[in-house]
């Protein structure tokens, strides 16, 4: 039987280290980030760019938002947004740790909105798709060298509502042609078909990309 693909977290060495919200109503509320290889909170500064762009696109009206963080991880992105507001946040790991890290932090909060999850990413897409569940942000910050991104990409088409948004961090430049770069191809892959690019930006390691549909 072949060994089923899991986006897994084994530890890292160096101290604990921790992102803040930087947003809403918990702003400058620290999270801890679990000690693990490939939990890689999005960076401060990328979530503040991140959300101004968001904001752009749906004038910061965080009230009607349905967001779902795919691959929660520290919850830097999910709870960053119930912080600003979102009526519902549900988030999705399979790590045991990562999820108990989570649901304290919930409790912290008393963040009622927020749903945590112990799943595998793409299957809760798939049943939530099925069940006609449809959200307004998505975020999809998987673990690098994985291929999880373009797995979960094309699921999120059936997810989004009307004018909906994804949003998509990975180790390397989203492969769109309007993307600056020698090794960007006149066409894009299959996986990526029917999106738009409508941001992308690049900080440190990080590649950042605001994505909705064509």
């Amino acid at each position: 039987m072949q060994k089923k693909p899991s986006h897994s977290y084994p530890r890292r060495p160096g101290p604990p280290q921790q992102v803040r919200i930087i947003g809403g109503d918990w702003k400058r509320t620290p999270l801890p980030v679990l000690d693990a290889f490939g939990l890689r909170p999005t960076p401060d500064r990328v979530r503040e760019t991140v959300f101004n762009w968001i904001n752009h696109q749906m004038d910061a009206d965080w009230n009607q938002a349905d967001v779902l963080d795919l691959f929660a991880g520290s919850g830097a992105l999910g709870f960053e947004a119930a912080s600003r507001g979102a009526r519902s946040v549900t988030m999705v790991d399979t790590v045991g740790p990562v999820v108990r890290q989570l649901e304290q932090i919930k409790d912290k909060l008393k963040a009622d909105k927020v749903k945590v999850l112990r799943a595998d990413a793409l299957a809760v897409a798939r049943d939530l798709a099925q069940r006609g569940q449809r959200f307004d942000v998505i975020f999809l910050d998987p673990p690098y060298q994985q291929d999880f991104l373009s797995q979960a990409l094309p699921l999120c088409a059936a997810l989004l509502k009307e004018g909906g948004l994804v949003y998509a961090e990975s180790g390397e430049r989203l492969p769109f042609p309007e993307q600056q770069g020698d090794d960007m191809p006149d066409e894009v892959p299959e996986w990526l078909q029917g999106w738009e690019l409508v941001r992308g930006d690049k900080a440190g390691m990080v590649y950042f990309h605001l994505l909705k549909l064509d």
